[in-house]
């Protein structure tokens, strides 16, 4: 019995006070399900599965867990799939930002609690990952990542779309009158056609690059369609793997280093990537005892240019990017820059990995580090009298004519004081201001919702403005484009600066100053915060009251403050 113990399905027994018994138990229970002796002997690889059917992204998950189990049946183990809390981006209320960090202490205490030697995390929809990620850097148990894969894009009347950059650009431009409301319901069914995640470099793709560039995802892996059958064989590799893993274990404790993650960072800012990847990766990093300083992120960003010509901030999707060379055409250029002796959770470091893949690209998407698209890197993040804490922009998704300017306030108290008044007439408004959303954070009531992209007020769209500067304490789709400042710190519901700023204010935006301030008098702020009160109550119970006890600001990537590592 003591030498069983040691691995598989003996591990962690449940207690009876008889360890004998328990084990006896256990594989009797087991037996139940049709295993052999032979089987229940090997190594087990658990399979955290995070489908739903409330989860488009996820559908085809079926046929990649079939493919995973074949791999690691292949490769001696025993695959034994769990169910955890699923994230379908777009069905969930107030926004599935808000359920990420329960979905993480569900994939940490399960991966603790049965018994398994090694774990691959099923993911792809936007929170999904970021979840799993940080459930599995809390468990440090040999793990490996499997992305959904990013959905095809469709032909469509001539134009090529998908999800969801041209969902917004239809919708802005129906908004402004431009397109009916038959053609909206025309473009509806045909923006997402297939199973994956978003076409383009949104939150999800760029969670999968980063996983990749992490290193706790295999080479070659985050940017393969959704129903490519390369995403099948990816499977069936990452199976094998982890039953590698399980053998040889290498924890998410020897891959998230303080090296790793600023090598994530890197690739975040070259691929153009998702605002909402700053919050996730911080995230991540904490479970490690691993900070992200959005000071050093600017010194990162003035230093990595933007190569991948993807929308939202160029022009091709993921598709083109995996038959342009995958992330590793991005990695290879951006070779000067990165920590080489980073381990991956293929047991090899990234530069082993580099040196042993083809050097082929397509240069039509992913440009050369001497020519790049941008010299700098996406994502800056601003400091000042209104973010004391910072903001961040994506700079590479918005109109530079607008980096350097002071405007007048428009203040939407909430999301709901935004949805009454925006498209009002007779809003007091114009292309020069600078719309304001107050209470759209963390501990607003609202969750943090990407609602950071407010829209262009109806009469300024039909006359044709595309643009102008909008700031919130909100987030962001990473499919969503525009001069548009998020996760201001501190937020308005815990107080900051931001909570106070009324109409008729003057901000001043400055890029390359990273700055952001708010003209008004130390005094004239006192005064004001001496006569706020929070926006909302704390809930009576449940996840709600956890949540709203422990969420930490955006700079600490809205974890729970007990879930963070410290040592």
């Amino acid at each position: 019995m003591a030498d069983k113990a040691k691995r598989g399905i003996s591990r962690g027994l449940t207690n009876y006070g008889d360890p004998a018994f328990s084990l006896y138990l256990r594989r009797s229970f087991a037996k139940s399900m049709g295993y052999s002796s032979e089987m229940l002997d090997r190594p087990v690889v658990g399979i955290a599965d995070s489908k739903s059917g409330f989860n488009n992204c996820h559908r085809h998950f079926p046929e990649l867990i079939e493919a995973l189990k074949r791999g690691v049946l292949g490769a001696g183990g025993l695959p034994l799939e769990f169910p955890t809390v699923s994230l379908g981006e777009v069905f969930l209320s107030p926004t599935s930002m808000m359920f990420r960090n329960l979905m993480s202490i569900d994939v940490e205490e399960m991966i603790r609690a049965q018994p398994m030697d090694a774990v691959v995390l099923l993911g792809g929809c936007d929170k999904t990952v970021p979840a799993q990620l940080m459930g599995a850097a809390s468990a440090d148990l040999p793990a490996v990542q499997l992305v959904a894969g990013p959905m095809m894009p469709t032909s469509f009347q001539g134009e090529r779309l998908g999800a969801c950059t041209d969902c917004r650009r239809f919708w802005a431009l129906h908004r402004a009158g431009k397109v009916s409301s038959a053609e909206i319901d025309t473009i509806e069914g045909n923006l997402a056609t297939t199973a994956g995640t978003c076409a383009v470099m949104g939150t999800a793709s760029t969670m999968a690059s980063i996983a990749e560039a992490l290193g706790m995802a295999l080479p070659g892996t985050a940017a393969i369609p959704a129903v490519h059958a390369d995403r099948l064989r990816a499977a069936e590799a990452t199976g094998a793997r982890a039953v590698e893993l399980a053998k040889n274990p290498l924890r998410p404790s020897q891959i998230i280093t303080a090296k790793s993650v600023e090598n994530a960072l890197r690739v975040l800012l070259a691929i153009g990537g998702s605002t909402n990847a700053i919050i996730h990766l911080t995230a991540i990093a904490g479970r490690a005892a691993v900070h992200v300083d959005l000071r050093r992120l600017n010194e990162l960003s003035d230093s990595t240019p933007v190569l991948v010509d993807l929308k939202p901030t160029g022009q091709y999707y993921m598709s083109d990017l995996y038959a342009a060379g995958g992330l590793g055409a991005v990695l290879r250029e951006l070779k000067p820059l990165l920590h080489l002796d980073c381990l991956t959770v293929a047991g090899i470091t990234l530069g082993e990995r580099l040196e042993r893949e083809p050097p082929w690209v397509d240069r039509a998407v992913v440009k050369p580090l001497s020519e790049p698209l941008s010299k700098m890197g996406g994502l800056v993040a601003l400091f000042g009298s209104l973010a004391p804490n910072g903001a961040i922009l994506k700079r590479s998704a918005a109109d530079p004519q607008l980096f350097e300017r002071e405007g007048r306030a428009v203040v939407f108290t909430s999301l709901d004081d935004l949805a009454a008044r925006v498209d009002d007439p007779a809003l007091d408004v114009t292309a020069d201001d600078f719309l304001v959303l107050q209470n759209a954070g963390p501990k607003s009531g609202y969750a943090m919702p990407e609602a950071g992209y407010l829209p262009i007020p109806a009469k300024l769209a039909r006359a044709g403005v595309k643009d102008m500067v909008r700031i919130s304490d909100a987030r962001m789709s990473g499919t969503a484009y525009g001069t548009i400042v998020l996760h201001v710190s501190p937020e308005a519901a815990a107080g900051g600066p931001l909570a106070l700023v009324k109409n008729g204010d003057r901000i001043r935006i400055s890029v390359q100053r990273r700055q952001l301030e708010l003209l008004v008098s130390a005094e004239e702020l006192a005064r004001r915060k001496s006569a706020w009160r929070p926006p909302v109550g704390m809930p009576a119970r449940g996840y709600a009251q956890l949540y709203m006890q422990h969420v930490l600001q955006a700079e600490h990537g809205c974890d729970f403050d007990f879930l963070r590592k410290t040592d």
